[in-house]
């Protein structure tokens, strides 16, 4: 079970490095400008954050198999739809049907991991273990998609249908059969309003720049947002069987590494967008040159993962994550003071790329473990979907700034243009940081009873 699970893990890092490095051969072939780039990547990041939690309460309710087979042949088909897109408008529509997708693997997939290896040493081995696949993904995508990119992008889409087809044979071998859960129900309207408000608040931000902050290009879609959101809120308050149960939500432990996740995943998918669209576009690096120039924060991360687990047995969750943001924000730190107009690979990206290696190393399989800990079997599934929920959602508020920040490319090989998304992800990682120095023990949302 374990090594499928690892499989569908390596394959969503090898597609999202993958896609990242293709983009701006996307944008020549496609006619797409930054703003619209973005979508490709945020498109599944909506998609993904929007319909985890519901993803997750379907895999407690209608079965952790079936859920995870079905979604499993949903990403092929998009992936293979993707791959023969013709205009930028249906491949980030399929993205987006991916991002549902992942949607139901990942935290299905995840709940079948905390409900299978009980709570503490065994836990923490799997969680490490089902991390470092990922992070082989992430590496291997980077490469294959500097070569795939060189013999066309669409190559770079086709090629985790395959793998999705093996996962998908080997899952119905070998996952275990499991029963719908004897109670509970379903919720559309809090999943309806949860989605369509986390769009509308990105495309309030992304449009920004274009219509201008104070504009009703902005200011309406940020009200819609905040109506919705305000109405799933309401909605979680009151439905019998809430999409989730806002009581969860009254652990420290959970808040923390929510807003944890927050920063680590937002910056960083900020950040390599950034770095890509500036290497490639700007100073006329080619996919593959690229792709090996990002190549050492994957390797770290593919090192430094399997002992992961090991560390949070003998310094426990809190003091892992405190390392992994302080390992992050020196990162953004190093190449903020020392990038200058033209940033040099050796000393500013090189090592702030190994430290940010070392930050998700370190971070994210903890982060992982400290959102299940205390949580009832019944509930992992909510868990483990809502502290994703909160990296895709994160990871898409931030991009949306960034790209906002950026405006148009076409800068050249100076960096000067590229420093305030910079010290946007700066920002966020400190942030991150200061979150995990201040003490949460005390800290509880009166949200509800339940």
């Amino acid at each position: 079970m374990l090594a499928v699970l690892c499989l569908v893990l390596f394959l969503d890092g090898l597609d999202g490095s993958m896609v990242g490095i293709a983009l701006p051969s996307v944008g020549r072939d496609l006619g797409m400008g930054t703003a619209s780039l973005q979508w490709i990547v945020n498109g599944y990041f909506l998609g993904y954050g929007g319909l985890l939690l519901l993803g997750g309460r379907a895999a407690d309710l209608l079965g952790r198999r079936r859920v995870f087979l079905i979604a499993l042949g949903l990403f092929a088909a998009a992936s293979l739809l993707g791959a023969l897109a013709d205009s930028g408008s249906l491949l980030i529509a399929t993205r987006f049907a991916k991002g549902i997708a992942a949607a139901f693997t990942a935290p299905t997939g995840l709940s079948l991991l905390t409900t299978t290896f009980p709570e503490g040493p065994q836990r923490n081995r799997a969680l490490s273990v089902f991390s470092l696949f990922g992070a082989m993904g992430y590496s291997l995508g980077l490469v294959l998609g500097g070569v795939l990119t060189g013999f066309g992008w669409r190559y770079v889409f086709l090629m985790p249908v395959p793998l999705a087809l093996l996962a998908l044979v080997g899952g119905w071998k070998l996952l275990p059969r499991d029963r719908p859960g004897k109670t509970g129900g379903s919720d559309p309207a809090g999943a309806v309003t949860l989605t369509a408000g986390m769009l509308s608040a990105v495309y309030a931000v992304v449009s920004a720049p274009a219509h201008g902050w104070t504009s009703a290009g902005t200011l309406c879609p940020l009200a819609l947002a905040l109506v919705l959101l305000t109405a799933f809120v309401l909605i979680e308050k009151r439905v019998r069987h809430p999409l989730v149960r806002l009581g969860i939500l009254r652990h420290a432990g959970t808040i923390r590494a929510n807003l944890s996740i927050v920063a680590l995943v937002g910056s960083y998918m900020s950040f390599q967008f950034m770095l890509t669209l500036f290497l490639q576009d700007g100073r006329g690096w080619s996919p593959l040159r690229m792709a090996f120039a990002l190549l050492p924060i994957g390797v770290v991360v593919a090192v430094g993962s399997p002992g992961s687990g090991r560390l949070v047995n003998r310094f426990g969750t809190a003091a892992l994550i405190r390392a992994s943001m302080i390992a992050t924000t020196l990162g953004y730190g190093w190449f903020l003071i020392t990038a200058g107009t033209s940033p040099p690979y050796l000393a500013t990206m090189l090592p702030s790329l190994l430290l940010l290696g070392t930050g998700f190393a370190l971070g994210y399989g903890t982060i992982m473990s400290q959102a299940t800990e205390g949580i009832r079997d019944e509930e992992q599934g909510l868990a483990s979907g809502l502290v994703q929920t909160s990296a895709m959602v994160g990871a898409a508020l931030v991009l949306a700034v960034l790209t906002g920040l950026l405006g148009g490319t076409g800068h050249g090989g100076d960096f000067t243009p590229y420093r305030p998304g910079l010290n946007l992800v700066t920002a966020v990682a400190a942030a991150g940081l200061l979150l995990n120095l201040v003490p949460l023990q005390r800290l509880r949302l009166r949200l509800g009873g339940r």
